[in-house]
């Protein structure tokens, strides 16, 4: 996809040869920036479908450039923790983002951590160019939360326990079988499936954020635990799963997408045993019965919370 406010940075002449992209879109439009270009993503699926495109992935935010383009993400931490980490790798940056991910917001901060040249809007955003300096903010490192549980500045709900999640697992009896987290985050829904059920043979923690699940990597250290970094919408499983537990996301950006949340019962539905379950939480606006009696033949609303939805779903059709 073409991006109008890169195009004119393009015009003004504020790119320049090696570029490194900083959580690019996976449909953006490379195409006419200088090359070599290469690219940093922490997100499944951009990460995997841009190197289908023949780019350059990078492990870290780090090597070459001449011109670093940090797409600003939602939260403001990570958006912070990016331009903190492409300083590092490059001393002119280009911020780009979204008048609704804060994009005018982080202007106006960055002119108090730096030199902020040409800015150009477009398109409901802005992108400006920006060499920062020594009082820039730190990198952010995954850290200990107030119960102890250690969450990354790009992870859902980085300051704690999220509630949904909570009344979940307080909610579920023991389980046994082979079960699945489905966006896992940095772990809480597996760990305490694993912790409260000793016939649980086994827990895939499925997360598209690299960071959250490298903290889920610490969190967990149940032998039974097994760890995928990729899109809990294409993740596939060898052989049926006997429980699916997921909180699932409804959000991209800042924009509410309830069709996130029905990916993630279709993906349940799919590789859920004859006989497996389905346990899902979600507030109580997201219109998600629907979706569950097309995945499933039986579902039934637990609990009586002012602010969440629980579900539990069972003989999910597509294994019948």
């Amino acid at each position: 996809m073409p991006s109008p406010r890169l195009t004119l940075a393009l015009d003004e002449g504020l790119i320049a040869a090696p570029v490194l992209l900083i959580g690019p879109p996976a449909d953006l439009d490379l195409s006419d920036l200088p090359g070599p270009v290469a690219a940093w993503q922490d997100r499944q699926p951009d990460h995997d479908d841009l190197a289908a495109r023949a780019v350059e992935m990078r492990e870290g935010i780090d090597g070459p450039a001449a011109t670093a383009v940090v797409f600003v993400p939602r939260e403001r931490a990570a958006a912070r923790d990016r331009i903190a980490r492409a300083a590092r790798a490059c001393p002119d940056l280009l911020i780009d983002g979204q008048k609704t991910d804060g994009i005018d917001a982080l202007l106006k901060e960055c002119r108090g951590k730096g030199e902020v040249g040409a800015v150009i809007s477009k398109a409901h955003g802005k992108i400006f160019a920006f060499r920062p300096d020594l009082a820039l903010w730190p990198v952010t490192e995954p850290r200990p939360g107030p119960e102890g549980w250690l969450t990354a500045a790009t992870s859902f709900s980085a300051d704690g326990v999220d509630p949904a999640s909570r009344l979940l697992a307080d909610s579920l009896p023991p389980l046994a079988g082979r079960a699945v987290d489905l966006g896992a985050g940095w772990g809480y829904l597996a760990r305490r499936v694993l912790e409260a059920g000793p016939d649980v043979t086994g827990c895939d923690l499925v997360e598209a954020d690299r960071g959250s699940l490298d903290c889920a990597r610490v969190n967990v250290t149940d032998p039974r635990a097994a760890f995928h970094w990729a899109d809990a919408t294409r993740w596939q499983p060898e052989g049926r799963i006997d429980h699916v537990v997921t909180n699932p996301p409804f959000h991209r950006g800042r924009q509410g997408d309830p069709g996130l949340g029905r990916a993630f019962i279709a993906a349940a539905g799919a590789m859920l045993a004859p006989r497996g379950t389905l346990w899902l939480v979600a507030n109580r606006h997201l219109p998600y019965e629907q979706a569950l009696g097309a995945a499933f033949a039986q579902v039934e609303e637990r609990g009586d919370s002012p602010s969440f939805k629980l579900f539990r779903a069972t003989r999910p059709r597509r294994a019948r």
